[in-house]
This record gives C-alpha cells, sequence and structure tokens, in this order.
C-alpha cells in the first residue's frame, strides 16, 4: 500500500455545474436585449425612446413577427424552413379584405385562414411526401403567393372597413391593452404549452433532432413535418389579417421580407437551425430585440440602406451563433 496520499480533484462547484449545463446560445438573447434596451435608453431618451407612446409602438409593429415567429420556432426545431410567410400575410390580407367587402365578416376571416392553410398544406405536401428540401419549396412559393397576391388585386389596396374586424384583427384596444399584445401572448401561450407540454411538442424536437431514430421510436415523421408548416401557413394568414386589421386594409406588400426578421429571431431565440431544439420564449425576445433594433435606427435618424446593413449584419450573426457544436 502507497504511503502517499492520494489527492482528490476538487469537485466542481454549483456555478461550474450549472454553466457546463446551460448552452449560452439559448440565453444570449436576454442579455442582448437588456443591453441594447438601455444603451438606446441612454442614447435615444432625448429622443423620445422610453416614452409609452413609443414603446407601445415596438409592441404593435413587433405582434405580427413574433406571431409568425411562433410557428417558425416549430418549423425550424424541426429542421425545416419557411422562407414563404412574409408572402402568406399579404395574399391572407387582400384575401380577407375582399372577401369581407362581398360577403361579410365570418366568410372573410374563413377566406383569408383558408388561404395559409392551403398553401401550408401544399408546402408541407411538397416536403413530408415527395421529399423535396423545404428551402426550395418555400422559396417558389414565396414567389407565388406574391405574384398572387399582386394579380388579384390589381396593385391596389383593398380597404377594410368592417369597425368589428378591426377592433378584433389589431386595430382596437381593450382598455389599455393593445389588441395586438393580446394576440401576441395568446401565440406564445399556445406555442410554448405545445412545445414543453405535450406529445407533439416532443415529437417535433424529436425528429427534428434525428429523424431516422424517431421514426423507428413510432413517430409518424412526415405527418410531423407536414404539419408543422401547415400551421406556419395559417399561422401567417393570421399576421396577414393581423396587418389587415391594423392598417384598416389588405396590400400584396404586407409580410413581404418579414422571413427573414422572423428566422433571425427564432434563431436568435435559442431555437437550432439544424433542429432538435426550440426554445418559444427565446423567440418571442428574439422578436422584441428585432423591433427594438428597427425602432431605435429610426429614432437614431439612419436611412433605409443603413437600417438594412444592420439588420443583416443581424441575421449573419444569428447564423453564426446557431452553428453546430
Amino acid at each position: 500500500m502507497s504511503s502517499q496520499a492520494t489527492t482528490a480533484s476538487p469537485s466542481p462547484s454549483l456555478v461550474q455545474r450549472i454553466a457546463s449545463r446551460m448552452d449560452w446560445r439559448s440565453n444570449i438573447i436576454y442579455v442582448a436585449f437588456v443591453l441594447v434596451f438601455i444603451l438606446f435608453a441612454v442614447m435615444l431618451g432625448d429622443a423620445g425612446f422610453l416614452s409609452s407612446n413609443n414603446l407601445l409602438n415596438i409592441v404593435r409593429q413587433t405582434a405580427t413577427i413574433s406571431v409568425m415567429a411562433v410557428a417558425m420556432t416549430f418549423v425550424i426545431a424541426n429542421a425545416e424552413i419557411d422562407l414563404s410567410v412574409g408572402s402568406v400575410a399579404g395574399l391572407a390580407s387582400v384575401v380577407t379584405a375582399i372577401t369581407i367587402s362581398h360577403m361579410g365578416l365570418l366568410p372573410g376571416i374563413l377566406a383569408g385562414l383558408l388561404a395559409g392553410a392551403v398553401i401550408g398544406a401544399i408546402n408541407g405536401a411538397l416536403v413530408a411526401l415527395l421529399k423535396i428540401p423545404s428551402f426550395l419549396v418555400t422559396l417558389g412559393m414565396l414567389g407565388l403567393a406574391a405574384g398572387l397576391a399582386q394579380w388579384i388585386t390589381g396593385s391596389a389596396p383593398q380597404p377594410i372597413t368592417d369597425p368589428t374586424y378591426v377592433l378584433i384583427f389589431g386595430g382596437g384596444d381593450f382598455g389599455p391593452v393593445p389588441g395586438l399584445l393580446v394576440w401576441t401572448v395568446l401565440a406564445v401561450g399556445v406555442g410554448w404549452v405545445v412545445m414543453n407540454r405535450t406529445r407533439y411538442g416532443r415529437q417535433v424536437l424529436a425528429t427534428g433532432g434525428n429523424p431516422t431514430a424517431a421514426a423507428y421510436t413510432g413517430i409518424r415523421t412526415a405527418r410531423i413535418k407536414f404539419t408543422v408548416l401547415l400551421t406556419s401557413g395559417v399561422v401567417a394568414a393570421l399576421a396577414g389579417m393581423l396587418y389587415a386589421g391594423r392598417l384598416e386594409s389588405g396590400r400584396f406588400q404586407w409580410g413581404q421580407g418579414d422571413e427573414l426578421t422572423v428566422i433571425a429571431a427564432v434563431i436568435l431565440g435559442g431555437t437550432s437551425l439544424f433542429g432538435g431544439r426550440g426554445a418559444i420564449i427565446g423567440t418571442l425576445f428574439g422578436s422584441l430585440f428585432m423591433g427594438l433594433v428597427n425602432n431605435g435606427l429610426i429614432l437614431a435618424g439612419l436611412d433605409v440602406a443603413q437600417q438594412q446593413v444592420v439588420r443583416g449584419g443581424i441575421i449573419i450573426a444569428a447564423v453564426a451563433l446557431s452553428r453546430k457544436k
């Protein structure tokens, strides 16, 4: 028996153990949000950044992004992508407006949602059944939906004069609470419960993380892929209807370009671009972060080109953060 005493390696502290289990990429959005908010509050305080009207405007302007981003979280966590959401929003807004003007409120709402469901179902079928990459399918659908919306309207705005629609879909307030905030909270709440507390949410993550292993456990991976893209189409249509309610018209331009902002918000929020991990609350903060930056850039007096440069840099950073370990 050796006379030398064996020195045990020191056990890691509680902080070290917690840090080792945390993926910093899943939490960086919260730090970034706080830091940017403080920066803008200091630099743009005199420009009205901290005014209640401006902060409520950020919430209103971010609502449609937040709603679409919740559904996009499921798509990306499933290792797919949906580039058509912005164009679907625009198409749904004009379909809703035209139908309301000819047939009334309820048919208009149903028509808008149906437009999103049809496009989502086509995307889902092509990806899940024909195994075409979702990037290619939804890129093509982006152009198709945008062109269809412009074609059926002749590029003209479609006014919405129904006060009930405007009140429900984002143009009104419920007491001191903006209607768009209610829609955001509802979307985030439902998305969080489904992602974290249901069998379906676990199947989405399992399919995105390792579809082969998921299939061996009995998960119908094709059905999961179909449903996440179908849902994305319906939710994008809902976002377009919120655009129409807030701005009291349907236009093919509503939502154009939103797809990149939505994807950036989801990835910044901690959802893996490679699937298998989804963070609904992170997505909400990612959306608010994008809205915060956009608002701050406008108040700072940056022109459109400069704003595009900053937003492009954020998107590149988001993709870099999502790289595999």
